[in-house]
């Protein structure tokens, strides 16, 4: 392919849906790898391709472009991660480690982009901050239909070493964090009974 092509600007969308995609795609590049301060919305015109003034009718205000790259990002994310553990209902436990093992693995992985975002804005957007808690608490739900009933403590357990295994990966790239997590995990099963809840003898 001609090195023109790569380069060459995409087609003006012509419906709004195209250009909300083109600028959330930009957007989630551009505040996943570089944080949302350092963003600012002309970049995302540029990146995105999407003249200024469309991009304001859309997105009025930089809070609602973040608001709504952290709601499609936390819908792929939880999409993701929950299908995982679907499919490994042999052992939920290790599905969710495993999930994470090639979540760390990636390229750019940069660690939690809702924690990354709360870092960096605090309590101040109520938008933004809305959908970080929202995020943690299906993350929080998740976790606790792989405990069982009754397993609210090892759900809390199971989550903090979620959050501990991003926090350590994002300084460490790579599955190591995740697979000590799991260890970890797997020690938590067996202590509070580890049968039922749809946890199974992998924790054994």
């Amino acid at each position: 392919m001609p090195a023109t092509s790569a380069s060459a600007p995409a087609a003006t969308p012509t419906t709004d849906d195209e250009a909300r995609t083109r600028l959330l795609d930009a957007a989630e590049a551009l505040f996943y790898a570089e944080g949302i301060q350092a963003v600012g919305m002309d970049r995302i015109r540029a990146e995105s391709g999407i003249p200024l003034k469309r991009l304001y009718r859309l997105y009025p205000a930089k809070e609602s472009l973040v608001t709504a790259y952290l709601e499609r990002r936390d819908r792929r994310w939880m999409g993701s991660l929950g299908a995982a553990v679907a499919a490994g209902q042999d052992d939920p436990v290790g599905a969710v480690f495993e999930w994470l093992a090639g979540w760390f693995s990636e390229p750019d992985f940069r660690g939690c982009a809702f924690l990354n975002a709360y870092g960096e804005l605090g309590a101040g957007p109520a938008g933004v901050l809305d959908v970080v808690r929202r995020h943690k608490a299906e993350l929080r739900a998740l976790l606790a239909g792989i405990a069982g009933p009754g397993r609210e403590g090892l759900a809390e357990h199971l989550l903090l070493l979620v959050e501990g295994a991003t926090v350590v990966a994002a300084l460490e790239p790579g599955p190591a964090a995740a697979v000590r997590a799991r260890e970890a995990a797997y020690v938590l099963v067996r202590d509070s009974g580890g049968h039922g809840g749809g946890i199974h003898a992998a924790a054994e």
